[in-house]
């Protein structure tokens, strides 16, 4: 009988290849949008986590000509197991970053971007001061378009570094917990989940009227109460927005799917984060901290706007 288990391989020498279910698979980017977007990436010296974290929904969102820009280089100073963004020593800043970020935004025409970064531990700031010059500028340039930032956890200078960026002005701040804290020794090694919920709440101590938003990925071995038990964390933390998508691996070397959660058990955890109080919730398999971020934003502010006026009401 023939073994059709997600790690099975004809090769026994060669690194396991996983089956993705139908609901997994994506179309191969062929768009003329698609190459529009991925040239002006090259022409601005700029780079993206779709492609730097293999996103599989790069051919979707750059045939819509919208890409969430990576800042503060391409090498990131941690090893996360789930991470494809190469390690190492990270190069010099680039000072031109933050001009051709909002260049870019001001030719894709964007009413809402995503701006990450890889984790920068090797700066005095982690990075910080680099998220508020590209918030500057895209103020400046595009004062329109509305601004969602997703941060490293700033280890060791995290006050600091969100007090500054809180300054500057995002609409939505992004830092994500990744994973249910039991298995942060192995997926995120660099990290400790309670200093991630600790700078969720400082932007909300610092400003209430930012959003703030965090997501993690199934499929890693999680149980469903620990990711019930991550709601509630979140919700003490007064985070408006959560996401959760399943998890792939990048390549054999790293973590494995232990598990391809179904689109009904997806729509059934975002049934339950919505009865715990978020403002908006993204719960599916292709769901990633960027996708559909403007779309989202904008129902996100129109449920605090409602809910705002019931409560003067």
């Amino acid at each position: 009988m023939n073994d059709l288990s997600p790690n099975s391989s004809a090769h026994p020498d060669r690194p396991a290849r996983q089956r993705k279910p139908d609901w997994i698979r994506v179309k191969a980017p062929i768009s003329k949008a698609y190459h529009e977007t991925r040239n002006l990436m090259r022409e601005l010296n700029l780079n993206t986590v779709c492609e730097e974290a293999a996103c599989p929904n790069i051919g979707e969102c750059w045939s819509k000509k919208h890409a969430t820009v990576m800042i503060l280089g391409d090498v990131c100073t941690r090893a996360c197991a789930f991470c494809n963004v190469k390690t190492g020593m990270p190069r010099i800043v680039d000072p031109m970053e933050p001009e051709n970020t909002a260049i870019a935004a001001g030719k894709m025409g964007l009413e809402h971007i995503v701006i990450t970064s890889v984790d920068r531990d090797d700066l005095p700031d982690g990075g910080a001061s680099q998220f508020v010059k590209v918030i500057k500028a895209l103020r400046r340039e595009t004062p329109n378009t509305t601004i969602e930032i997703l941060t490293p956890d700033f280890r060791g200078k995290m006050r600091a570094a969100v007090e500054a960026i809180c300054e500057a002005g995002p609409d939505v701040y992004n830092h994500n917990l990744e994973t249910v804290p039991r298995l942060y020794p192995t997926i995120r090694p660099g990290a400790r989940y309670y200093a991630s919920l600790r700078l969720l709440e400082e932007v909300k101590s610092h400003n209430p009227m930012i959003f703030t938003k965090s997501g993690i990925m199934l499929g890693l071995g999680e149980q469903r109460l620990e990711v019930h038990q991550v709601m509630d964390d979140m919700r003490c933390a007064d985070v408006d927005f959560m996401t959760m998508g399943q998890y792939l691996q990048p390549t054999p070397k790293h973590a494995a799917v232990e598990d391809f959660v179904t689109p009904k058990a997806f729509d059934a955890f975002g049934a339950i984060a919505r009865a715990k109080g978020f403002l908006q919730v993204a719960s599916t398999p292709l769901t990633r901290s960027s996708y559909h971020a403007g779309d989202d934003f904008a129902e996100m502010r129109a449920a605090r706007e409602a809910k705002l006026a019931k409560q003067r009401a």
